[in-house]
């Protein structure tokens, strides 16, 4: 049903009729053909030949969602093949290491594959949280959980461990997050049956856990863009984080790698770091640069010149690593900083996330259009818009509650 060939290697969809189960169905596998070697990968489903023979023109609910799943699996398989392939690097033993075959069906074996996968894609920012992740499961359980132990009651008392730790509703979220992932695809892979999948409606349900309000106002925003301080560095630091605000809330690790060749026609464009390997499309920016902007780069900047980075924070001879730690350090000393300010003004703690929000919180009570917003952040569904503005739409509501009683007027 399902065929892909290059290089010499062929994936394709099969029923497996070498055997059948007890219940009389077959097994329907991803056939990986290698110099006349072939190798089986399962997807979990089973068919009769008579419904294998049909199933490509059927519409019936069940049989559509069957081939939905294989073809999910497939393509899973197609694309690891497709990436060795391109590199010259295709062996079955790579193929079955990149699908989380080769280290033993356990939570811990396969999140460290999924971290060595990160690695290997210098995407340094989450190995080092699904790194945090799976030392929090081994405190919780053991260095040797199996998948089959991952069930609706293991992560209840998983949760309870992280509320003990004292851990936010959005940490914990979070983590239950990674394990689910890590879950989606060892199902994909066929190391987890459908029977044994834990989360879902009617099983275990992750509670999303709704950050904190820390949007300020336009005039906490004003108070911080005029503040002066005995300071110049805080001086750099506050300019730093008003320029986040302005660029639409962009994150450091994207701030640091802005050259001037990202500046087209008056506008910051670039791509967000965070959504760049995991998004289909690849989303661009557009921030209009301001006259403070525009100063504050003069000021703060490098030397204007289409290979130069916008500020002195890298030098292009980084590793993936260096460049984590470089965005770290960054912005440890700009919340420090930003914190000084906070308690001078009578704010309160204020950091770079809090830029973010803000950009997002005081245009959404100007009026923009939620949508505008969502571009904006670089975000690929209002979901996570509406995240943000939860706490401004509670003050909202909270406003004209207040209204229905409010005699004096």
């Amino acid at each position: 049903m399902y065929k892909y060939a290059k290089d010499g290697v062929t994936v394709s969809s099969v029923l497996d009729t070498r055997r059948a189960k007890k219940n009389g169905l077959y097994p329907v596998k991803i056939q990986v053909t290698y110099k006349r070697i072939q190798k089986y990968y399962a997807t979990g489903k089973e068919m009769s030949p008579h419904d294998w023979e049909k199933m490509s023109k059927a519409k019936s609910k069940r049989l559509s969602e069957i081939r939905q799943d294989i073809g999910s699996s497939f393509d899973l398989i197609k694309k690891q093949t497709q990436e060795l392939t391109d590199k010259g690097e295709f062996s079955f033993e790579t193929l079955s290491q990149r699908l989380g075959r080769g280290s033993g069906n356990t939570l811990n074996a396969l999140f460290r594959h999924r971290i060595k996968v990160l690695k290997t894609e210098q995407r340094i920012g989450n190995m080092l949280w699904y790194n945090n992740v799976i030392k929090s499961v081994e405190r919780f359980a053991s260095n040797r959980i199996p998948l089959e132990n991952v069930t609706v009651h293991w992560l209840k008392r998983y949760e309870r461990f992280l509320k003990a730790e004292d851990k936010s509703p959005v940490t914990i979220s979070m983590h239950l997050r990674a394990i689910r992932a890590i879950l989606n695809e060892a199902r994909k892979n066929g190391c987890l049956k459908d029977t044994q999948y834990p989360f879902g409606k009617g099983k275990f349900e992750i509670q999303e856990g709704e950050g904190r309000k820390i949007a300020l106002n336009i005039r906490q925003i004003e108070q911080i863009a005029n503040y002066q301080g005995d300071s110049p560095l805080t001086a750099y630091y506050r300019d730093l984080w008003f320029f986040i605000y302005l660029c639409n809330g962009i994150n450091v690790a994207d701030l640091i790698k802005l050259k001037y060749s990202n500046i087209v026609d008056g506008e910051i464009c670039f791509v967000r770091q965070k959504t760049e390997h995991t998004s289909r499309m690849r989303k661009e920016i557009r921030a209009v640069i301001t006259e403070q902007m525009q100063a504050i780069i003069q000021r703060w900047g490098n030397p204007a010149s289409a290979d130069n980075y916008l500020f002195p924070f890298l030098n292009g001879r980084e590793t993936a690593m260096e460049m984590k730690i470089k965005t770290q350090n960054l912005t440890r000393r700009i919340n420090w900083h930003m914190h000084i300010i906070g308690k001078a003004l009578g704010i309160g703690k204020i950091s770079t996330y809090t830029a973010r929000h803000s950009f997002a919180t005081i245009l959404k009570r100007r009026g923009a259009n939620i949508i505008y917003i969502s571009e904006s952040l670089g975000h690929n569904d209002l979901k996570t818009t509406a995240c943000y503005l939860a706490g401004f739409e509670k003050e909202e509501r909270e406003k004209n509650a207040h209204l229905l009683t409010d005699f004096g007027k």
